[in-house]
């Protein structure tokens, strides 16, 4: 595909991102902030397939968009009543919360500056697709830079949402 069709697409995406998670955090109502996380999820999805990580977006369909926004909206509708809108906090909770989106943003430029990161020169190369083989080896292994770990610790919290939401909808 032609680099700068490459760029545009990337930054549809990246706008797509920014701005529906600034919808997500700024709506007054609960099931639409749950919309805006679902389409936040698909856009990174998108993301993936743009890296040519089709497994990767498959997964964040699936897992993601299809299971846990899903896991919250059922929440949603189970704990709330109709019309209920999210509450005012006062301007300190704000304060915080832009302080944290700066200091984020500092450390993904910064990491950004001081990583060299490696740009495929053949086209073949960069749209080659990542072997199945490759990403289970690398989910699932326990050597230096495999992540059977973290994967581990991802069901955990899975499990976490499920009793959480099961807790939640329980009637008193």
């Amino acid at each position: 595909m032609d680099p700068i069709v490459n760029l545009i697409i990337f930054i549809c995406l990246g706008v797509a991102m920014v701005l529906l998670s600034i919808l997500a955090i700024t709506t007054q109502s609960l099931l639409r902030a749950a919309v805006y996380l679902l389409l936040v999820l698909i856009c990174t999805a998108g993301l993936y397939l743009f890296l040519n990580y089709h497994f990767l977006a498959a997964v964040q369909l699936s897992v993601y968009a299809g299971g846990v926004v899903i896991l919250f909206i059922f929440a949603i509708f189970l704990t709330s009543n109709k019309g209920d809108a999210i509450l005012n906090y006062p301007f300190k909770r704000y304060l915080y919360g832009a302080i944290a989106v700066i200091l984020g943003v500092g450390v993904t430029a910064f990491a950004l500056i001081k990583h060299k990161f490696l740009y495929a020169t053949d086209a073949s190369v960069s749209d080659k697709e990542v072997d199945m083989k490759i990403i289970g080896e690398a989910l699932l292994g326990t050597e230096k830079h495999q992540y059977l770990l973290v994967f581990e610790l991802l069901s955990v919290l899975l499990l976490a949402c499920i009793i959480g939401g099961i807790l939640i909808a329980r009637k008193k």
